[in-house]
């Protein structure tokens, strides 16, 4: 069987893991998070990392920082049709407005011109720009409308870690980035993810927001200027609360794989570029194949297809033990939990993608008989 993904913690992880823990080391989070931030930023080349314990919550915890930093203008948000569901569900979760955006069918990013029309019609404060299966936007264009128009850009890059624009990693463009190491991605700490910033106001909303709301993750500096404000003694500084916060930490076990993982990042995406460019260029879909712009890097998250002999290809896919799925959950326009609140909404190409989308996998461990069966059995449909 060809699968999907394939987990990046290997034998000699695993083997390391159990040597400390022999140790008796502190799992809950501790100094190895500390640790293992520091790694991220420094590789990714951002300030601040913040560790937690999925995507999912680094996508809430950007979100919710935003509205306990007290800086938005208003609670619209601009998300790309084409995204993962804890893209849309936290913003429903914190009461913002979500406005869909189509996507562009060359790289599966939000489509530059409807963007436009969204932010002069609504004026939103907040654009979720989504880096969809390692594809980089547009993000020079895209960074210089939220500035035309005074939008807040986020970016969620959980499938496309590694990804460059310009010779830039993503993540390193909007206000805050946030990342995936769930079983599968491009490296997996069992569960995790990851809030990048360069500003420290909101790195520190973030710390404590992570945390139930406690002060206990910031800077001696910080921690005694709040303290003061608020008249806290010694004795209840551990138990003071200044946000209304979650608890959304991940631990020192998996920190200590992350570190682990951060030595073999490198090489995972370019296996993945590499096992991408062989699909483009082996797969004669004449129907549509994915363009990346030509100033990136793509970090491969899978290969997408979208053809309308898709019924057959799947057919074909699966008689071959070889994995696929929807390309990632099609349209959010037309997702039960949206059109209970909004009603359908239609969106051009997301609905191309939704009828006609499916992707097949890349993963590091593919060997190179393995991408050709893909590719054969999915030319063998669509000559």
């Amino acid at each position: 069987m060809i699968y999907l993904t394939n987990d990046t913690i290997d034998n000699k992880d695993i083997d390391s893991l159990i040597e400390w823990l022999k140790t008796y080391p502190r799992l809950t989070k501790g100094p190895l998070t500390k640790e293992f931030e520091e790694k991220w930023s420094k590789w990714l080349g951002t300030k601040y990392s913040v560790y937690c314990n999925s995507g999912s919550s680094a996508n809430l915890l950007m979100l919710y920082a935003l509205i306990r930093s007290k800086s938005l203008k208003n609670k619209k948000v601009v998300i790309p049709g084409l995204c993962w569901a804890t893209d849309l569900a936290p913003a429903l979760q914190l009461e913002f407005e979500p406005l869909l955006c189509d996507v562009s069918l060359d790289n599966l990013a939000v489509d530059v011109v409807e963007l436009e029309k969204i932010f002069k019609e609504e004026s939103p404060a907040v654009f979720l720009c989504v880096s969809i299966l390692g594809f980089s936007p547009d993000l020079k264009s895209i960074k210089d409308l939220c500035d035309k128009y005074d939008v807040i850009l986020l970016e969620d890059n959980c499938e496309s870690l590694g990804t460059e624009f310009d010779g830039t990693k993503i993540g390193n463009f909007g206000l805050m980035s946030s990342y995936s190491m769930y079983f599968g991605h491009h490296i997996s700490t069992i569960e995790g993810g990851m809030v990048c910033t360069d500003d420290k106001e909101i790195y520190d909303i973030l710390l404590s927001i992570r945390s139930h709301g406690w002060d206990r993750d910031w800077d001696k500096e910080k921690q005694e200027e709040v303290r003061a404000q608020h008249d806290v003694s010694d004795f209840n500084s551990l138990y003071t609360f200044y946000h209304p916060g979650f608890n959304l930490r991940a631990t020192d076990l998996q920190a200590y794989l992350g570190i682990g993982q951060l030595e073999k990042l490198d090489y995972i995406c370019e296996k993945r570029e590499k096992n991408f460019q062989k699909f483009q260029k082996g797969i004669k879909n004449d129907f549509w194949k994915p363009n990346p712009l030509d100033n990136t890097f793509t970090s491969s998250f899978c290969y997408p297809v979208i053809h309308p002999k898709r019924n057959e290809i799947i057919e074909a896919l699966i008689e071959n033990e070889i994995e696929v799925r929807p390309l990632v959950c099609g349209t959010m326009g037309k997702q039960p939990f949206y059109t209970e609140n909004f009603g359908v909404k239609e969106l051009k190409n997301c609905d191309v993608i939704d009828r006609h989308g499916l992707y097949v996998p890349n993963n590091p461990s593919l060997t190179d008989d393995e991408i050709q069966l893909i590719i054969d059995t999915i030319n063998k449909i669509i000559k």
